[in-house]
C-alpha cells in the first residue's frame, strides 16, 4: 500500500498496483462464476423442462397437481388455513425459546447440588429429541385431553404444545453448545468484576453463546415453520387440513400444491436470512485470509 502526502499534510492511503490487479482479478472470477452459475441453472430448468413436458403421463399429471381453475377455487381456504399455522408458529417459536433456554442453562448448572435438575434437563432432551414429532403430536393431542384434566381445548393449543416440546429439546442442545464454546476466561472476567453467576449468564455468556450458534437456531426455525403444517393430524383446519378437504371435494391433488408452495414463500425469507447470517459469521472468522 502506498502513501501520498500533501502540502497540508499525509493524505489516505492508496491501493498499490498488486492489490489494484487483486482487486481486478477477483471481480473478474466472481463475474465469470456469476455467468456460469446462471447459464447452468437455465439449461439445468430446460432439461427438466423438456423430460417433463415430454413424458408420457405429462397431461394426466398435470391435469391432477397443476389446474389452475382449482388452485384459484381452493386459495381462500388453504390462505386461511396458512393463517392458523402463522399463529401457532409464533407462539411456538416463543415458547421454544423460552424453555429451551431454561434446559440449556440447567444442563449447564455446576456443582453436585444440581445433579438432579441436570439428569432431568438431559433426560427431557434425550426423550423429545429420540420420538418423533408426528408421535409427539399423536401423544400430546389425543393422551392428555383423554385424561379429563381439563375443559375442551381446541387441537390447535395441542399441537402448539407438542411442537414446543420437541423443538425445546434441540434448541436446548444448540444453546448449550454455544454456552460451553465461551471461552471460561469470560466468566472468570465477569466475576472478577463483581457480577453474580446469573447476571454473568445474563450479560456475558449468553449474548456470546447466542451469536456463535445464530446460524442453527435459525435452521430449528425454519424446520419448526414446516412442522406446523403436522398439526393437521389433529385435525386443525390449517393448510394442510384445507388442502385435503378441496381436494376430497374437488378429486384434484392440485390445493396440495398450492398448500406446499405457499409454505415454501413462507419459509423463503427466512431461509435466505439463514443463508446471510451464516455468510456474515464465515467472512468475520475468515476475515484477512482472502487471497
Amino acid at each position: 500500500m502506498s502513501q501520498v502526502h500533501t502540502s497540508s499534510g499525509p493524505a489516505a492511503f492508496e491501493p498499490s498496483a498488486i492489490e489494484l490487479e487483486r482487486r481486478g482479478f477477483r471481480s473478474a472470477r466472481k463475474r465469470q462464476s456469476i455467468l456460469v452459475s446462471i447459464a447452468s441453472t437455465l439449461v439445468f430448468a430446460a432439461v427438466i423442462v423438456v423430460v417433463l413436458i415430454n413424458s408420457p403421463g405429462w397431461e394426466a399429471v398435470r391435469t391432477t397437481f397443476f389446474d389452475w381453475g382449482v388452485a384459484r377455487d381452493a386459495f381462500p381456504r388453504v390462505i386461511k388455513g396458512l393463517w392458523l399455522n402463522i399463529q401457532v408458529l409464533f407462539v411456538a417459536a416463543i415458547g421454544v425459546a423460552i424453555l429451551g433456554t431454561l434446559l440449556a442453562v440447567a444442563r449447564t448448572l455446576k456443582g453436585a447440588v444440581f445433579t438432579p435438575i441436570r439428569l432431568l434437563a438431559a433426560g427431557y432432551t434425550d426423550l423429545f429429541r429420540g420420538i418423533p414429532v408426528l408421535l409427539v403430536l399423536y401423544l400430546v393431542g389425543f393422551g392428555i385431553p383423554g385424561l379429563e384434566l381439563t375443559g375442551r381445548l381446541p387441537a390447535q393449543f395441542w399441537g402448539t404444545v407438542a411442537l414446543i416440546l420437541c423443538y425445546s429439546a434441540y434448541v436446548a442442545e444448540v444453546l448449550r453448545a454455544g454456552i460451553d464454546a465461551v471461552h471460561p476466561s469470560q466468566r472468570l472476567a465477569a466475576r472478577s468484576l463483581g457480577l453474580s453467576h446469573a447476571k454473568t449468564l445474563r450479560l456475558v455468556v449468553m449474548p456470546q453463546a447466542v451469536r456463535k450458534v445464530t446460524p442453527a437456531l435459525m435452521n430449528d426455525f425454519v424446520s419448526l415453520q414446516k412442522d406446523v403444517g403436522l398439526i393437521s393430524v389433529l385435525g386443525a383446519v390449517d393448510a394442510i387440513r384445507a388442502a385435503q378437504i378441496e381436494s376430497a371435494s374437488s378429486y384434484n391433488f392440485t390445493p396440495y400444491v398450492l398448500a406446499g408452495l405457499l409454505f415454501v414463500l413462507l419459509s423463503l425469507p427466512f431461509i435466505r436470512l439463514t443463508d446471510w447470517i451464516t455468510a456474515r459469521s464465515q467472512r468475520r472468522e475468515q476475515i484477512g485470509g482472502a487471497v
